[in-house]
Formats: structure tokens, C-alpha cells, sequence
């Protein structure tokens, strides 16, 4: 499923991650796939769900927000519309009632994401 994912914009090679956010993998856990999102990044692993948010002017400062996988309890996706670019995707953790939010741009198949968590829920 991997593959076929590969050909959109916002698609980040397994290189580029390891080069630059390798040293946040616990032992024997690999990247699988991520996706540049304008300033942020989805990366997702064998094992979780790592969101890298780039903070400030300067982009400097990051958070990163691992997820497990079977702490993910809904997601929902909504396209752009004809006035509104951008894409929304909101996730749902554990039993916080407020979702975490992320506006893709058209550089992103927001579809793509849905899949990759689709195939992480089995």
C-alpha cells in the first residue's frame, strides 16, 4: 500500500526520515511512511503515530506527539471545498473529548493519511 502512496508531493522518502528524525525511534522501529504537511509532518511508524509540530517564526522549536496506534479512537476527514482549499483532518486520543486538528493543503492527498490510519486500525 506503501507504494502506491509514494507518488504524492507531500510524501517524505524513508531516507529523509531516518537523516532527520531518527533519533526519535525507539529500538528495532522503523518509519514506514510520512507526509509534509505546510510546517508539520505525520509520521507514521510500525508502531505509532509521531506529529511534528513546527512552532515560532523561525521554526526552531518542534513538539513532537507520539500516538500509539490503539490510542487513536476516531478520525474524520473532510475535503476541500470550492471556496476553502484547504482539507481538515481531525483525530481523536484516548478519551479526551477534543480532537487534534490539521489543515492540509493541496501539496497532501488527505486521503492518502486516512488510508495509512485505515490500515493501522485493523
Amino acid at each position: 500500500m506503501f507504494d502506491r502512496l509514494l507518488g504524492n508531493a507531500g510524501v517524505i522518502s524513508t531516507e529523509d526520515m531516518d537523516k532527520e528524525y531518527g533519533q526519535l525511534l525507539a529500538e528495532d522501529e522503523e518509519f514506514q511512511i510520512g507526509f509534509k504537511v505546510m510546517r508539520d509532518t505525520f509520521l507514521f511508524t510500525d508502531r505509532r503515530l509521531v506529529l511534528v509540530d513546527v512552532q515560532g517564526m523561525t521554526g526552531r522549536k518542534k513538539e513532537f506527539l507520539s500516538i500509539p496506534y490503539d490510542k487513536i479512537t476516531m478520525y474524520s476527514v473532510e475535503s476541500a471545498g470550492f471556496l476553502d482549499r484547504d482539507a481538515d483532518f481531525k483525530l481523536w486520543v484516548g478519551s479526551n473529548p477534543d480532537p487534534i486538528e490539521k489543515k492540509f493543503n493541496k501539496s497532501v492527498d488527505i486521503y492518502a493519511v486516512q488510508q495509512v490510519l485505515a490500515a493501522k486500525s485493523k
